[in-house]
């Protein structure tokens, strides 16, 4: 296990991105046998399970050199400097240059991400084992939900400039990705800080003009309540985005929503998924759901499980509340632990009950696949598919589906 160096990652897509940047810092660092862990800080089982796999690690191999960054380092610095196992915590910002990746400096170099003003654009063009490409073009939030972390993880939004996005799409299609996903921590914000305040979808309609060999491009996340009718016709009509949309909706129940500080109501998404559904049936959703946020009844409960039903959102994302020190949520009533438990688990059988019945709506449909590793592939709107065959990784195959398992369909080439 004496790798030169490896990266571990928690957390989200836009950290997967980071990760790859990471990976190319440590290459002109030189630094010699070392572990990088990007953590993640959006719930306490996220941190803890960072410093288990540090521990870990260091068991494994005492001769390794740790290095942490990413949300979790950025809010509690102390809690990894803390470690034994550690030898250096570096900030979100800081991970993004190579010139930080020496063990010679301070060990603990973490500065205050509010003030940065601009989102440094890193192009990556090597995804490790991955068939599509990521790009960053926003990061930061402007908004302060009442059980989140995030933003003082990653500062306030600010996005990547057009021109930027499109040279970048453009290296990464010459390089042979058929598929990009536009990354962020709030997507749908994009624009507001940039001179002449262009709208999400007004980039979007820019890069697909200027990148026309792009063949498919993807969005992380999407916040319903900043949809505005360019986005929805593009949602709607562009079919070179993929018809699979993954909502940050966290409550269906309209009261925790509020308490939450969302700004979207259980009405808006369920007009937003059928609207959408109307003019492209063959659309997929997915959702970040939290269950058991503190002040939540049985009853509240209850609207955010009948939502997934009602909005046929097949692809949750769920986590039990978790606490976190210092945000709103965690000094209002708490739903018990056993609860919160109890009630994920009942969201994840609704969600593997709407993504049973999305498999069998999809018998016999034709689609393009994009193949990824060890012969598995998804559909533009987001099936995942296992192959009979070989297929070369990031190729672009017509199938029509045929068959279902809990998980995944099979396809036979068209």
């Amino acid at each position: 296990m004496n790798e030169a160096h490896e990266v571990i990652t928690f957390g989200c897509r836009l950290n997967t991105y980071e990760s790859e940047v990471i990976k190319e810092n440590l290459v002109k660092s030189g630094l010699q046998n070392v572990a990088v862990f990007n953590t993640c800080a959006v719930t306490k089982e996220a941190e803890k399970q960072a410093r288990q796999a540090i521990r870990k690690l260091k068991k494994q191999d005492p001769t390794k050199k740790i290095i942490v960054t990413g949300c979790a380092a950025q809010n509690t610095p102390e809690m990894f400097a803390n470690m034994p196992e550690v030898d250096k915590v570096i900030g979100n910002e800081e991970k993004l240059s190579p010139l930080h990746y020496t063990l010679e400096t301070e060990r603990v170099i973490v500065n205050d991400i509010m003030s940065i003003k601009e989102t440094a654009n890193h192009l990556v063009r090597s995804f490790e084992g991955k068939a599509r490409a990521f790009i960053q073009v926003q990061n930061g939030c402007d908004h302060r939900c009442t059980f989140c972390m995030i933003p003082f993880g990653r500062g306030n939004s600010r996005s990547v400039p057009i021109g930027v996005i499109v040279q970048q799409v453009r290296t990464l299609t010459d390089d042979g990705f058929k598929e990009i996903v536009l990354t962020g921590v709030d997507v749908t914000a994009y624009g507001s800080d940039l001179p002449g305040n262009p709208t999400f979808a007004q980039m979007i309609k820019r890069l697909l003009s200027l990148v026309p060999e792009l063949d498919r491009l993807r969005l992380s996340s999407i916040d319903v309540a900043e949809i505005d009718d360019d986005l929805f016709n593009l949602m709607a009509y562009e079919k070179r985005l993929m018809p699979h949309f993954h909502i940050s909706l966290q409550a269906g129940d309209n009261m925790i929503l509020k308490r939450m500080k969302r700004r979207h109501s259980r009405e808006q998404v369920i007009e937003f998924c059928k609207s959408l559904r109307l003019i492209r049936p063959e659309v997929s959703f997915g959702a970040d759901i939290i269950a058991g946020f503190p002040t939540e009844t049985d009853e509240m409960f209850e609207n955010t499980r009948s939502l997934i039903s009602e909005a046929n959102i097949q692809y949750l994302h769920v986590f039990p509340y978790s606490e976190r020190e210092g945000t709103p949520a965690a000094r209002m009533p708490q739903v018990p632990v056993h609860i919160r438990k109890k009630r994920a688990s009942i969201l994840r059988d609704e969600g593997q009950k709407e993504i049973e019945k999305f498999f069998k709506q999809n018998l016999g449909k034709k689609t393009r696949l994009l193949v990824e590793k060890n012969n598995m592939a998804h559909a533009e709107n987001f099936i995942p598919v296992k192959l009979d065959g070989e297929f070369a990784s990031g190729q672009l195959i017509d199938v029509q589906l045929i068959d279902h398992h809990d998980k995944y369909m099979l396809a036979k080439v068209a």
